[in-house]
């Protein structure tokens, strides 16, 4: 098992093991775009290294009433929502409660957006690599849908990339994305912070810092 000092440590080793990908070598103009908070300060040390343009996609998860932390789908910046209807079904969600979620979802969604496209304005995805970055993969959720908005927008491929996913996980998203590229498959996944020595919670003021670094890199 692979363990980073910080995420700027796992994203410079993460530009490694893109750089020579060949979906990204002979793929033409490349957009990183890394979902926050935590794949921020991953994604910018990506974009670095690999000269490519930066952006951020904000997704919400849609949660259940009684259990916040069991999504039924999600909401992506474009205000597409996926929804598990299986799921809807199964726990008894009226359609009110799933249409009042997607409401709310919806304006969290553009709320952060607001914020973030006063300091980094859209980049165009249509017919560019899209490499999708987050500090790591849990449950695969948001990643699916931060794949989904970038094939939605045009992209010609979709590489979806993070330091540390359990390797079930990692199969399943198979199918969200060209290419899923992750450094370390824990073969006891605890959570996402047990490969980072630092794995310190980000703040709205260094969420905007590094999102700063990001947008003054895209402009030289």
């Amino acid at each position: 098992m692979q363990v980073f000092r910080d995420r700027a440590d796992a994203g410079r080793r993460l530009a490694a093991e893109l750089s020579g990908r060949p979906e990204l070598r002979d793929g033409g103009r490349v957009v990183v775009l890394a979902i926050p908070r935590g794949g921020l300060p991953v994604g910018v040390e990506v974009a670095r290294v690999l000269d490519a343009a930066f952006d951020v996609v904000v997704v919400r998860k849609l949660r259940t009433p009684h259990n916040p932390e069991l999504g039924f789908g999600a909401v992506g910046p474009d205000g597409h929502a996926d929804i598990d209807e299986d799921l809807v079904r199964r726990i008894g969600l009226g359609r009110d409660e799933v249409e009042r979620e997607i409401e709310d979802r919806t304006r969290a969604v553009e709320e952060r957006l607001e914020l973030f496209r006063s300091l980094a304005p859209p980049v165009e995805l249509r017919d560019a690599v899209v490499v999708v970055v987050d500090d790591g993969i849990a449950t695969g959720g948001t990643a699916r849908q931060a794949c989904a908005y970038a094939r939605r927008a045009g992209a010609a491929r979709v590489v979806l990339a993070a330091p540390v996913a359990p390797e079930r996980v990692v199969q399943e998203l198979g199918h969200a994305a060209d290419a899923v590229v992750v450094l370390s498959r824990p073969a006891e996944f605890l959570a996402v912070g047990q490969v980072y020595q630092d794995f310190a919670q980000l703040d709205d003021d260094a969420v905007l810092a590094t999102l700063s670094t990001g947008t003054r890199q895209r402009a030289d």
